[in-house]
């Protein structure tokens, strides 16, 4: 199926938002007073089903912090959970203006690893996110890049053939993911190439100017 469309479907964080917070993991490690690299690698290896939707923050920190603390109560996961979420808050306003700008040539939506409970405070802090054309968050749809249901999902709820899309992350194995279900797809590094990129992918009259 091809419906002539052009979608630019973007990765939220590294691309439009910036990574966490540095220190983040720091100051968590030590509300829990665990050593810093025992936390960060059973913070990571927990995520995965975190931002696809299988488990709930409470299951998650309680993953994290099993082995780690020998105690840990209701207030101590609630701090975390919130300590966890604001480190991930920041965006890149400039990106922020570009994303926005890109809807005056075509459709825009965006497609986010991101708990659902992260989701939330998200969209509540940056209401712009409601203006796109679709927005997905992994731990609303039950699917995590690179899992090609995520990928499917935005073509499925848009409407869209995968090749109406161009798909901007900056992990090329979620590019290459995209590119696998018919996607275009293009590894973000900064703002210019980026421009570039969609400029060149945008037919000539819906360009937008420099």
């Amino acid at each position: 199926m091809r419906t002539d469309r052009k979608i630019v479907l973007f990765d939220l964080f590294g691309v439009i938002a910036r990574h966490q917070r540095p220190g983040a993991l720091e100051r968590m490690a030590a509300r829990c007073h665990a050593p810093v690299d025992a936390f960060t690698a059973a913070y990571w290896a927990c995520r995965e089903p975190y931002d696809a939707g299988r488990q709930s923050a409470s299951e998650y920190w309680t993953a994290v912090l099993r082995g780690l603390s020998p105690r840990f109560d209701a207030d101590t996961i609630e701090e975390l959970r919130l300590t966890d979420i604001d480190s991930w808050s920041r965006v890149d306003d400039r990106m922020v203006a570009y994303v926005r700008s890109l809807r005056a040539v075509a459709e825009v939506a965006l497609l986010s690893n991101i708990p659902s409970d992260h989701a939330d405070a998200f969209l509540a802090a940056h209401p712009w996110l409601h203006d796109l054309d679709h927005v997905a968050f992994s731990g609303k749809i039950k699917a995590a890049k690179p899992d090609p249901s995520a990928f499917h999902h935005c073509a499925l709820a848009m409407r869209a053939a995968p090749a109406d899309f161009l798909f901007v992350d900056d992990r090329e194995v979620n590019v290459r993911a995209a590119q696998a279900t018919g996607m275009n797809g293009h590894v973000f590094t900064d703002r210019d190439r980026l421009a570039a990129a969609v400029d060149t992918w945008l037919p000539s009259p819906r360009r937008i100017p420099k």
